[in-house]
C-alpha cells in the first residue's frame, strides 16, 4: 500500500507534530514547542498541501536535510499577519492616552516585539513624528525570523496594501497625507528613510531570549494568541521585567492581562484597546 493512502490517526499526527517541533529546536534552536497546537497544525497542514508530502514525518526529514524547506516552515510558523495602523482605534488611543505621558521624558525607548515585516514599527514612527516626539525616541523592532527583519528594513510594501494602510491611518487620527510617508515605484510603496532614523532592527526570540532593555513602551499586538498559557505568562513576565516603572504595555484586541499571573503588576489604561501600565512601586 502506498504511504499516501495510509490513514493517520489524530494521536499519531499530534506525536508527529511534537517530534517535528522538537527536531527544529534541537537542530536549529527555533523553539515552537509552546505555541498553540491548533495554530501549528493549521500552518503545517498548509505546508503539506503546498509541498505534496504525504505526512508530517516526511516533512520532518525534509526540514532536517533541506535548508529551503526549513526556511519555508519557519515562514509558515512565523506570525506575519500585520498591517500599518491595524485597529485604528488603538492608535487613536495611543495618540491620546500614551503619547502625552511619553512627552514628559527627555528620551524614551519603545520595543515593538514580534515586528514581522515592520508595519507596526513604521506606524509608531509616524505617530511619534506627527506629535513632535520622534527625535526623542528609539524604536527597537525585533523578530526571531531574519527574513521578516530584512523585509522590515526594506520597508517595501505592495501598493494594494498601501491603499488599506491609508484608510487605517486616516481612521487613526492621522494629521497629514499618508503619501508623505512613502514613495511609489513599480507597484510598491517604500517607506521614507527618515522613518528609520530612530529605529533599530534586531533578532530577538520571545520564547528563548531574555529581558530587552528598560522600555517606556512595549507593543506586542496579536502575538500572544498564538502561544499556550504557560508561554503567554512567560512572555508577559519578560515584558514586565523589560518595562520601567510606569511604562506602557500594548496587546492585541483578542489579548488581555486579565488571567495572567502578572496581572497585579499592571493597571488598566484602556481595556478596550488593551493598553496597560506597569505599576510604580511605592515605598512604605
Amino acid at each position: 500500500m502506498a504511504v499516501s493512502s495510509v490513514k493517520i490517526s489524530p494521536e499519531t499526527q499530534r506525536l508527529e507534530l511534537l517530534l517535528l517541533l522538537e527536531a527544529i529546536y534541537q537542530k536549529y534552536g527555533y523553539d515552537f514547542r509552546q505555541y498553540s497546537m491548533a495554530h501549528i497544525k493549521r500552518r503545517i497542514d498548509h505546508r503539506l498541501a503546498l509541498s505534496g508530502l504525504p505526512s508530517i514525518s516526511h516533512l520532518q526529514h525534509a526540514v532536517l536535510y533541506d535548508p529551503v524547506m526549513l526556511l519555508n516552515v519557519l515562514h509558515d510558523l512565523s506570525i506575519n499577519v500585520s498591517e500599518m495602523f491595524r485597529d485604528p482605534g488603538f492608535f487613536l488611543a495611543l495618540r491620546q492616552e500614551v503619547l502625552p505621558r511619553l512627552s514628559t521624558y527627555p528620551f524614551f525607548k519603545i520595543w515593538v516585539a514580534g515586528c514581522a515585516a515592520g508595519q507596526e514599527a513604521y506606524s509608531t514612527a509616524i505617530l511619534l513624528h506627527e506629535n513632535g516626539l520622534y527625535d526623542r525616541a528609539r524604536i527597537h523592532a525585533t523578530d526571531f525570523n531574519p527574513h521578516s527583519l530584512e523585509q522590515a528594513r526594506q520597508g517595501n510594501y505592495p501598493l494594494t496594501t498601501i491603499k488599506e494602510y491609508t484608510i487605517n491611518y486616516q481612521k487613526s487620527g492621522g494629521l497629514n497625507s499618508f503619501a508623505d510617508y512613502y514613495t511609489a515605484c513599480d507597484q510598491h510603496g517604500t517607506m521614507r528613510p527618515f522613518l528609520q532614523e530612530q529605529m533599530v532592527f534586531a533578532e530577538h526570540n520571545l520564547v528563548t531570549d531574555g529581558v530587552f532593555g528598560e522600555m517606556q513602551l512595549i507593543l506586542c499586538r496579536n502575538v500572544l494568541i498564538y502561544f499556550n498559557k504557560e508561554l503567554q505568562n512567560r512572555v508577559v513576565g519578560l515584558f514586565k521585567d523589560s518595562l520601567c516603572p510606569g511604562g506602557f504595555l500594548c496587546l492585541g484586541a483578542k489579548e488581555s492581562l486579565k488571567f495572567s499571573v502578572h496581572a497585579d503588576a499592571f493597571e488598566v489604561v484602556q481595556e478596550k484597546e488593551r493598553i496597560y501600565r506597569k505599576k510604580r512601586i511605592t515605598q512604605a
